[in-house]
């Protein structure tokens, strides 16, 4: 059908290709054109074509797979991983790269020696020691008002006030000795001084549960940094790019994610200690350490969920036969190695 939607898409002259900054596939340069892996590898494809371009930048991934998903693009050429799900409602080009996930934190410059000193006052002041302060705090003050109700009416008894204020301040400090070390006295009223005798041993075992819980936190912490690959993201603050799979995982993962509507984003929430790690491609993230990155961040652990990555078009469109011959020709007259070897270096 000379007139149908579909027919002139494949005949058109010029294409409209969406595009959207994630280094090396797409970069953009200072005159505002767009450069990159997946720049270079699709004007090939739209040589071989004989076809022209217009570029459309889109500010992130997710506006860009919007943009072909509501047809306002022909041709998507940044880099998206080719999902089941996606491939209900557009259509994937074959592979023209496989890519993994890598973990990315800040270098802090790890290779020194550690400094249990830093490391001391880090446990001290967290979360855990917190949570058992609460503990104790609650521990204290139930048998601190014990031993005032029952000892308050004793004129020789520990309080040496029968007043709450200020003999429920005596107690305090009583059950906090108890606690902590040995109570310098003994309550007078036999029902407090043998509940005294059952709270030091209580106050005994208090201290060794929480000794025990220091000094093995401690010990994971100098044996292993706090994240060396995705084994170690569960219950960490990780950012990714919003909708993405791989924010997915993370959630699967049970770590506690940091939706990013772009890299920059992202990246800046790791330098600013706002997240503990970053989770996408590996080779955006690669390209980013050894260059805007360099000596602020590393990548860490091995790549993985490796998957293909392709270039889109509309669901059920006829673009995606002709580019996929375009990219075995590519293939076979070497053109494609040229192209992969300038931006990934030869393998």
């Amino acid at each position: 059908m000379a007139g149908s939607p579909a027919l002139a898409q494949v005949t058109a002259s010029r294409l409209r290709v969406a595009v959207g900054i994630v280094p090396p596939f797409v970069m953009q340069q200072e005159a505002g054109q767009p450069t990159g892996f997946g720049i270079d590898l699709w004007n090939a494809v739209a040589s071989k074509l004989k076809t022209s371009t217009s570029y459309q930048m889109f500010p992130d991934v997710a506006s860009v797979v919007d943009a072909i998903k509501s047809k306002l693009v022909d041709v998507v050429a940044a880099p998206v991983v080719i999902t089941a799900e996606r491939d209900e409602w557009m259509d994937f080009s074959l592979p023209i790269v496989q890519a993994g996930w890598q973990v990315m934190v800040r270098d802090t410059g790890q290779t020194a020696a550690p400094n249990p000193l830093a490391d001391l006052v880090d446990l001290l002041f967290s979360k855990t020691t917190a949570l058992w302060l609460g503990i104790a705090l609650i521990l204290v003050l139930i048998p601190a008002h014990l031993v005032w109700l029952f000892e308050r009416r004793r004129v020789d008894g520990i309080l040496g006030n029968r007043r709450y204020y200020p003999g429920i301040f005596e107690a305090v400090y009583w059950a906090l000795s108890c606690l902590t070390a040995q109570a310098e006295a003994m309550p007078q009223q036999w029902i407090a001084r043998s509940f005294s005798v059952f709270w030091m041993f209580a106050g005994v075992v208090f201290v060794a549960f929480y000794t025990a819980q220091l000094t093995t936190t401690l010990t994971v912490r100098q044996i292993r940094g706090a994240i060396s690959g995705p084994d170690d993201l569960p219950g960490k603050q990780v950012a990714t790019l919003a909708n993405s799979p791989a924010a997915d995982y993370l959630k699967a993962k049970k770590a506690q994610v940091l939706e990013c509507q772009n890299l920059d984003q992202m990246y800046r929430a790791l330098l600013r200690k706002k997240v503990d790690a970053v989770v996408f491609s590996a080779p955006a993230l690669l390209y980013y350490a050894a260059h805007e990155g360099k000596g602020l961040v590393k990548t860490v652990g091995p790549e993985f969920n490796v998957g293909p990555i392709g270039f889109v078009v509309q669901l059920n469109s006829p673009l995606r036969r002709r580019i996929n011959g375009a990219l075995l020709a590519l293939r076979e007259d070497g053109t494609y190695q040229q192209i992969y070897n300038k931006w990934f270096g030869a393998q």
